[in-house]
This record gives structure tokens, C-alpha cells and sequence, in this order.
């Protein structure tokens, strides 16, 4: 397999830029049409085999292929050359990340926020907070590496070696936790999507990859990834939609639940950037790996989790919208984190030996 890098994105393109906008105007579209509409959601509620929804599930596969066609793991042969760095991201991902925002969750949601949040959804909410901690980010990562002048042969390794991880991973680690947070794992649904949702697409993804490359190289590759891009991204907004759609009443009933459920989100999000930022400084690490392991540490693949939401808990769930919820904030966070660690290079550069 080759292992040719992505060519690297100019900068963050107007879609990405304001995908919280866009994820905003999903939320009023998605209201309007489920008050407007009940009859068709209705319908797309009930296409399911073995309680996978199949309309969401081709939207799923539309948001997640593009982004793992950039994935190269011929590139794991480079992660030595990081070893540190990998280190660090790796520890904050799978043994930081997501214990840390089941944390936050069992003390947000299901204790500060409890009284203000409907009866009953405290440990949906919590279940999808920690399905969106639980998968490292795969797509936007190359764009925030990229804004922040972050090593691509790194940030590229890097990303390989989680995607491979979250292979074997996802499943028990969110098992775990939620079993931990004492919610009903649903154990045979929980393996389907992640057969569905992780080892499918990165075979298929991993194939056609090959085959591409095989016929026309990278210029073939990033032909293909320009065409598909806008697609992964209107599926990832039409599920928004329908997600909307089925949770209108509740949000209209209880539009603070957003604002709420933000904040853990926001916590989780500052301290894992952060704490893989200052573990990559006192171990050494350059700056060119510190900062997209600071942004790899932090961000989430919240297409996965809203897939993993959806087919565990239902398109009505709290743990569904919670998922969103994340989507909602990525961008500007994150794009806040790449300010952050470009603004402190000096300090940091001080105190790390290079």
C-alpha cells in the first residue's frame, strides 16, 4: 500500500468554517419538518432490519467512506519515527478521553443538571456523551493539523494507528463504560454497528482506496475525495435533520437540554487538549507533533457516534441527540484549540527540548 500522504487542504474550507451554522439551520429544518411532516418520519422510522435504520445507515456510510479513503495504513511504518507523540495521543484518546467525559457526564447530567433536564433521560444523555469521547477523530483532524502548520507524516500515522485501535476497541471501551455508568449495554447491537459502522467501511474504503491508486494515483485519489467531500457532508446534514425531526418536541419543550448538555462537552474538549499539549512539552515532543496531537487528543469522530447512537439507543433518543450536540460545538472549539497552541509555540518551544 502506499504510503503517500494526503496532499494537505489550503486551509479550512467555508463549509467546515461554519458547520455550526449550518448544524443551527439543520435544527430549525429538522423542527419544522417534523411538526410539518410526522407521516414521513414516521415511515423512516420504521425502515429498519435488525433495528438498523436503513435510511440512516446509507447517510452514515456516505459521511464516513470519503473520510476514511484519506487514511493510509502504510503509513503505521512511520509511527516510530513519533514514538512520543503517538504516545501522548494515545494515552489521552484511550485512557483518558472517554473515562474522563463519563466522569463529567455522571457529574453534569446526572447530578448539577439532573433537575433541569427531562425525567428519565439523564443516563441517555450521558450514554451518548460517552459514545462521542470514545472514537478518536479521523477527517477534520488533517484540516486542523493543517491550520496549525502540525507534522502531516505524524498527524497521518497518527490517525492510522487510532482507526486500527478503534477496530478492536470501540466495542469493549464502550461496553465498559457504559456498564460502569449503569446503563444496559445492548451487546448484539452494539457489535452490528460497529461491524456496520467501523470494520465495513474501512475495509471497503481501504479497497477502493487501492484500487484508485492503482489506476490513477494520488492526483485519482484527490479527484475522487474532492467529489465525495460535498457528499459526506449533505449526508451528515440530512441526518441532523432527521434527527431534528424526531426530537422536536422534546428540544422545543426543553431548549436549555442543548445548552446543558454543551458543557461537559466543552470541559472534556479544553482538558484533553490541554493535557496531551503539557504531556508532549515535558517529554520533549516538537511543536510541529504537540499541536495536532493536542487537536487529535481533543476532537471526536462524531459521525461514528451519532451512527452508534442512532443504532443502539433509536433516532429519538437522548443519547442521539447528545451526539449532535457535539457536532454543534466541534467546529468553533476546535478551531478556538488551533488558536490556542499556534499563539503559545513561543512558550512552549521554551520548555520543550526539540
Amino acid at each position: 500500500m502506499t504510503t503517500t500522504a494526503p496532499a494537505a487542504p489550503p486551509a479550512i474550507g467555508i463549509f467546515e468554517r461554519y458547520l455550526s451554522v449550518w448544524v443551527a439551520l439543520c435544527i430549525v429544518v429538522g423542527i419544522g419538518l417534523g411538526f410539518a411532516l410526522p407521516g414521513l418520519f414516521a415511515v423512516i422510522a420504521r425502515a429498519e432490519v435488525a433495528k438498523v435504520n436503513l435510511v440512516v445507515a446509507v447517510l452514515i456510510w456516505l459521511m464516513i467512506v470519503p473520510m476514511l479513503l484519506k487514511i493510509d495504513f502504510g503509513a503505521l511504518g512511520s509511527v516510530r519515527r513519533h514514538w512520543k507523540g503517538v504516545g501522548v495521543t494515545l494515552f489521552i484518546n484511550w485512557a483518558v478521553k472517554p473515562f474522563s467525559m463519563a466522569l463529567l457526564g455522571a457529574i453534569f447530567i446526572g447530578w448539577l443538571f439532573a433537575p433541569l433536564l427531562p425525567a428519565g433521560e439523564g443516563p441517555s444523555y450521558i450514554a451518548g456523551l460517552i459514545l462521542l469521547a470514545a472514537a478518536p477523530c479521523t477527517a477534520m483532524v488533517f484540516v486542523w493539523s493543517n491550520l496549525c502548520d502540525g507534522d502531516p507524516a505524524y498527524t497521518l500515522s497518527q490517525v492510522a494507528l487510532n482507526d486500527l485501535i478503534m477496530v478492536f476497541a470501540f466495542a469493549p471501551l464502550v461496553g465498559l463504560l457504559l456498564g460502569v455508568a449503569a446503563i444496559t449495554v445492548p451487546w448484539g447491537t452494539l457489535l452490528i454497528s460497529v461491524a456496520l459502522y467501523i470494520v465495513a467501511p474501512v475495509i471497503a474504503a481501504q479497497i477502493l482506496r487501492r484500487a484508485v491508486l492503482a489506476s490513477g494515483g494520488q492526483p485519482a485519489l484527490d479527484r475522487l475525495l474532492s467529489r465525495l467531500g460535498p457528499a459526506s457532508m449533505i449526508a451528515l446534514l440530512a441526518t441532523l435533520v432527521l434527527l431534528f425531526g424526531f426530537q422536536g418536541e422534546a428540544i422545543i419543550a426543553q431548549p436549555l437540554v442543548i445548552a446543558l448538555l454543551a458543557v461537559p462537552i466543552l470541559i472534556q474538549v479544553y482538558f484533553n487538549a490541554g493535557l496531551a499539549y503539557w504531556l508532549s512539552r515535558k517529554f520533549g515532543v516538537a511543536w510541529c507533533v504537540a499541536a495536532p496531537s493536542a487537536l487529535i487528543g481533543a476532537s471526536n469522530f462524531f459521525e461514528l457516534a451519532v451512527a452508534a447512537a442512532i443504532a443502539l439507543f433509536g433516532l429519538k433518543s437522548g443519547a442521539a441527540l447528545a451526539t449532535v450536540v457535539g457536532v454543534l460545538v466541534e467546529v468553533p472549539v476546535m478551531l478556538s484549540v488551533v488558536g490556542i497552541v499556534k499563539r503559545s509555540r513561543g512558550w512552549y518551544e521554551k520548555g520543550s527540548i526539540v
